[in-house]
């Protein structure tokens, strides 16, 4: 088990403790501070996401686990904050429930494409459409000004990624 694969798992347990700051109310803990610490936990797991990629490719330590697992685990990040903003009534539902479908249908698509010997690395739209949701979730969390025009954002960047991976593979797919 090398370091990005480490960072990858810490990222999945992550996961369920942010959704479970999210959605439970602490009687005798502010709302503020419970909402810090979601973010600092958030933000944790956000970096280990950019960390787990970098080591990855700067230190030849890509391997066949990590690419299972770092998506899924991105994966698990994203639905935790989303379901855990929509629960809580703190997100726009038609936007998450359009970001999490589009999540579910391209990691599917994803698999498909692996079995056809494409390539499915992450395209540029795809790490700013991940920062621009990571970046809206903790301004949600938090409730700060603009949360919700950084999620309209980012369900802009969701959907035109998507748009990339699909014309990528039809034009793909015309070549074979």
């Amino acid at each position: 088990m090398n370091l990005p694969n480490i960072l990858a798992f810490m990222r999945i347990l992550l996961a369920p403790l942010l959704f479970f700051l999210l959605i439970n109310d602490f009687e005798n803990i502010h709302p503020s501070w419970v909402n810090y610490f979601a973010c600092v936990v958030f933000g944790i797991a956000a970096l280990t996401d950019f960390f787990d990629g970098y080591i990855a490719r700067t230190w030849n330590q890509t391997t066949k686990l990590g690419a299972i697992i770092d998506p899924l685990a991105d994966k698990m990040l994203v639905l935790a904050a989303f379901l855990g903003l929509l629960l809580t009534q703190k997100a726009d539902p038609w936007i998450i429930y359009i970001i999490l479908v589009r999540e579910f249908f391209i990691t599917g698509f994803r698999v498909v494409m692996v079995s056809e010997k494409f390539d499915v690395s992450a395209s540029f739209a795809g790490k700013i459409k991940t920062t621009f949701q990571m970046i809206a979730i903790i301004f949600l969390i938090m409730q700060w000004p603009f949360a919700n025009t950084l999620l309209f954002i980012a369900l802009i960047l969701t959907l035109y990624s998507a748009f990339e991976y699909v014309l990528a593979y039809i034009n793909h797919s015309k070549k074979v």
